[in-house]
């Protein structure tokens, strides 16, 4: 009878015990940019640092999942798998925050006002978006936050599929070889370093998009208050300690900092999300 009693006890102490350990893991999805050259392995390697730094400040174990899917992303955000997460394309992002689910608790430094250029070349005589009826566009993969800002800078000017065909390539920098061989008539891009060789060669930008911040990171509602301050604290922290500042060296990042709610409301009625 008292050997039943124990057993009985062990398992009903198993079963509430359980569930406590699972929770004491934090979960740290990574998603980076699609339209740029990245293995996973990489990925993580970059974010291993930071990961420590986060489980040292939060006394829990921290464990990075590589999400290279955004529609894995998306579904993962929805059901709220994931207790913190960096997120290049900002259309997923703010999706999730105008969901509910997740809210933002740094944005990253040199991405807060991400700006898609229009390509075009020398000769071309475009002097204004609307020229571009009836052209061609290439853009990065469609589901790029690149390309949903390009699709946001259509609407604006009231330019739809109809009206402009959109081409589009897996990586930034390939968007110049289009637009240079005439196989688009122009081409978007946010890459810094792609727009800068294209005007030093003599290309012309027909024109720059409204700024949006990518590279956020955010947490997920069920986050308690307590750690979401923690990671807070250490993210606009790290500039601060010899760790902090070879945490952001590995990331290849400057550091972080506070996000704009006004801004991001302003994000997520121009990307139509």
């Amino acid at each position: 009878m008292i050997r039943s009693l124990l057993t009985a006890a062990v398992a009903a102490w198993l079963a509430l015990a359980t569930p406590c350990a699972a929770a004491a893991e934090l979960i740290f999805a990574v998603t980076e940019g699609i339209t740029y050259y990245q293995t996973n392995r990489e990925i993580a390697s970059r974010f291993q640092p930071l990961t420590e730094l986060l489980a040292r400040a939060l006394r829990r174990s921290v464990r990075i999942v590589i999400v290279s899917a955004y529609d894995d992303l998306r579904a993962g955000l929805a059901r709220q798998e994931y207790d913190l997460a960096f997120v290049h394309p900002a259309h997923v992002s703010l999706a999730a925050i105008k969901a509910g689910k997740y809210k933002s608790v740094a944005w990253t430094v040199g991405y807060t006002d991400y700006a898609v250029s229009m390509l075009m070349n020398k000769d071309q005589p475009f002097t204004r978006l609307e020229d571009l009826r009836g052209r061609t566009v290439v853009s990065p993969d469609p589901d790029s936050i690149t390309a949903a800002m390009l699709r946001a800078m259509l609407r604006d000017q009231k330019l739809g599929a109809a009206d402009v065909k959109i081409v589009t390539t897996r990586y930034q920098d390939a968007v110049p070889f289009y637009v240079e061989y005439g196989f688009a008539d122009a081409g978007a891009t946010a890459a810094k370093a792609v727009i800068q060789a294209w005007t030093q060669k003599g290309g012309k930008v027909l024109l720059s998009s409204r700024p949006v911040p990518i590279k956020q990171i955010i947490a997920s509602t069920r986050l308690s208050a307590d750690d979401e301050h923690q990671i807070h604290g250490v993210l606009l922290g790290l500039a601060q300690s010899d760790a902090g500042r070879n945490a952001l060296t590995t990331l290849g990042y400057k550091g972080f900092v506070d996000p704009s709610r006004d801004d991001e409301q302003k994000a997520i009625a121009w990307l139509g999300l």
